[in-house]
């Protein structure tokens, strides 16, 4: 969007970016779907050449997002997990990364199993909070500060602005996962952080029909190197996805307010409900990093976690007695969903790196849909009592 007097971010969300069509009187950008684009001449330099290295589509979409976060614009990827291969290429061979503890088991998976394997990738896994052992861990080939803010699926959070200037005075490059905010709680550019990723199979795209990442930079130079690398793996995103994510940033701002508020409320009812030990989300007063939420976030997010009174025998008549909340592995579409931390989103870990990160058996996220509040409040009441 080229009009910078229009400030509102609900408003970019229907507007922002380069969303120009080929079709120039279109009122959403076209799906291109050609991989090759015709030069009208030896000295031709069109703007699209080869579908790998660009997609008008692609475009709209990278520059949409990048606009929302603050950035200098984004490379878009097949999955939130090339998103995230995409930034630990920028990386030489044999570094050291400081991931925060509790990482997503995904990301886990990723440096431990592979890039350690394939490119002799070391991380150390810490509080980020705790400055002193932020300092501790450092090493001479320490390149990278990995963030999750929240995380999943205790939501504990990081202080981003802390955390950036530590990296900034140790020439460390930073990346934050803000999958669970979405741009709309959470703009880590406007703190310091240098990388924003996202699986936008979440909150982006907002309706369980796509799979993909996206990683915005703050600046060029770190703009260019993505895409060097985008171009050279081919860890891009079809135009189709492309255009299924942008259709979902037009209405990220409705959605959002609705699940962040619905959010809210089921959470102070589950934090009183006799049948729930505890409650996770950051939105409420009695979240140790309350003050923090308030500070660099919107909302308390969209995402609540409990444990049950209960044991695991009991599990299956909880979950029988819920229609609303689907037993599902992912998060953020716009039907509510429920996960099962121990044996779904961190099922690859081990029992001692499950315990190591407090996910208990009794753990389930709740991901928040759009449906009336008192309704899935009724439901979960239901199935709680049934236990």
């Amino acid at each position: 969007m080229q009009d910078n007097e229009v400030s509102s971010f609900t408003t970019r969300t229907v507007h922002g970016g380069d969303q120009r069509s080929v079709a120039d009187n279109a009122i959403f950008p076209a799906i291109v779907t050609s991989s090759s684009f015709a030069k009208r001449g030896l000295d031709d330099v069109p703007d699209y050449a080869y579908g790998r290295v660009g997609n008008p589509t692609r475009h709209a979409y990278e520059s949409c997002l990048a606009e929302l976060e603050g950035g200098s614009g984004a490379i878009a990827c097949a999955s939130g997990m090339a998103a995230t291969n995409a930034v630990l290429e920028l990386l030489p061979k044999d570094s050291h990364i400081l991931v925060m503890a509790g990482v997503y088991g995904g990301t886990f998976r990723l440096i431990e199993d592979y890039r350690g394997r394939t490119a002799g990738l070391e991380a150390s896994y810490v509080d980020l909070n705790d400055i002193a052992a932020l300092r501790e861990q450092l090493r001479d080939n320490t390149r990278l500060i990995w963030i999750e803010s929240p995380t999943n699926p205790l939501l504990e959070l990081v202080d981003l602005e802390r955390v950036a200037r530590f990296a900034r005075d140790h020439g460390l490059l930073t990346c934050i996962d803000n999958t669970f905010c979405s741009p709309w709680n959470q703009r880590p550019i406007e703190f310091g952080i240098d990388l924003v990723m996202h699986s936008a199979s979440k909150y982006i795209g907002g309706h369980s029909d796509l799979i993909g990442g996206i990683v915005v930079a703050a600046d060029t130079e770190r703009l260019g190197e993505l895409r060097s690398v985008a171009m050279a793996t081919g860890s891009i995103q079809g135009p189709f996805d492309c255009y299924l994510a942008l259709r979902g940033l037009k209405t990220l701002s409705l959605r959002m307010e609705r699940q962040a508020a619905n959010a809210e409320t089921l959470a102070r009812f589950l934090a009183e409900h006799p049948r729930v030990e505890a409650v996770f989300y950051p939105g409420l007063e009695s979240h140790p990093q309350h003050e923090l939420c308030r500070r660099q976030m919107r909302s308390g997010g969209a995402v609540v976690s409990m444990k049950l009174k209960a044991p695991r025998e009991a599990f299956d008549t909880f979950l029988g007695k819920l229609k609303l909340f689907v037993l599902a592995d992912s998060l953020g579409g716009v039907e509510s969903m429920i996960n099962h931390s121990y044996s779904m989103s961190h099922g690859s870990l081990n029992h001692e790196q499950k315990a190591a990160q407090g996910i208990s058996e009794n753990l389930f996220r709740l991901s928040v849909g759009i449906e009336d509040i008192e309704d899935l409040i009724a439901e979960l009441d239901r199935a709680l009592r049934a236990l």
